[in-house]
């Protein structure tokens, strides 16, 4: 996952809300399983979109508080942000076309 960020607290202000690019961010956790099954398309987006988008993960058991922020209610949960604000937000196991085509809309 050498592409793909790992947000929290103390980074998520400025690589997620301040980022002058568009972010996908996969909200996880390690003990859910269609997490591990879109892991690896988030890997892949990352290295698609490298310099045209930020991609990361944050795992919900670590980071609870962001979680609440933005009402996270099921995992997975991939949300596009562009300039600080929510642009799409997909719930379950999403396919890399339709990740992708949400985060084109955004590039």
């Amino acid at each position: 996952m050498a592409n793909v960020m790992h947000f929290g607290k103390d980074n998520f202000k400025a690589e997620v809300l301040d980022s002058n690019v568009p972010v996908l961010v996969d909200f996880w956790a390690p003990w859910c399983g269609p997490c591990k099954m879109i892991g690896p398309i988030v890997e892949e987006l990352a290295g698609e979109y490298e310099g045209k988008a930020k991609i990361g993960k944050i795992n919900v058991d670590d980071n609870q508080e962001l979680a609440g922020q933005f009402g996270i209610r099921g995992i997975p949960m991939v949300m596009m942000l562009k300039i600080g604000e929510v642009a799409a937000g997909l719930v379950g196991l999403g396919c890399k076309a339709d990740l992708a085509a949400a985060l084109d809309e955004l590039v």
